[in-house]
């Protein structure tokens, strides 16, 4: 049984993760690819225990370095009970964040050293890295508004508008960093075109491109 593809879906607040990511569960589905969607931080009962805390805006205040601890606590738990048993058994995982997010909310957002980052990425992960990542990009001003609709806002959402700027310039320096695994769509275009977006890259990755398949699209995906 050859081992399942690890793809994580980037981004800042309001960017549409959650509709892309059941778009992308049924794409892959509807070429027989058996799908485990999970979420960071979460995805066991401990490490959702974990997001609870580090969500609540209503309790004590969470150090920069215990936020950070958390986040990797969390993801411990995450890739040894579902991510690494799911890709050992051929199942692709698709994961809403991962240690994308970390460089970029903890790194970018907390200014937390990137080399402390990745003494944990690499302590706690090994070799795992996603076989694609699809970060989703659009103006903090856009995301944010998007949020508002929404209601209420956790711990994170609360955040100036500095601070996710911040991440979002982390998020693309890691798209500048690893542009072979990191693909950037613009999210603040119409949904079909997110989507059409969206769909380019994960032909590449199932194989079904042609021989005149482009190597970049006119939605804005990166090579």
């Amino acid at each position: 049984m050859s081992r399942g593809k690890f793809i994580t879906l980037e981004g800042g607040e309001g960017v549409g993760k959650t509709t892309n990511l059941a778009f992308i569960k049924n794409y892959l589905e509807q070429h027989d690819i058996a799908v485990v969607v999970t979420r960071e931080p979460g995805g066991t009962a401990l490490a959702e225990k974990i997001r609870q805390l580090l969500l609540d805006n209503k309790s004590e205040a969470i150090s920069e370095q215990a936020e950070l601890l958390m986040m990797f606590a969390a993801r411990a738990q995450h890739i040894k009970h579902v991510i690494e048993p799911a890709l050992t058994h051929g199942k692709w995982v698709l994961c809403d964040r991962f240690t994308d997010a970390t460089y970029a909310y903890q790194g970018g957002g907390r200014n937390m050293k990137i080399s402390t980052i990745k003494w944990l990425e690499n302590l706690v992960q090994g070799p795992l890295r996603p076989d694609l990542t699809l970060l989703l990009d659009a103006p903090v001003e856009i995301g944010i508004a998007r949020v508002r609709e929404r209601g209420a806002f956790d711990r994170f959402e609360s955040e100036k508008i500095s601070f996710f700027e911040n991440v979002r310039r982390a998020y693309l320096l890691q798209a500048e960093l690893y542009p072979e695994r990191i693909k950037l769509i613009k999210a603040n275009q119409p949904l079909p075109d997110v989507q059409s977006a969206i769909t380019d890259v994960l032909r590449t990755l199932l194989g079904l491109c042609s021989l005149n398949c482009p190597t970049s699209t006119r939605h804005g995906t990166v090579k």
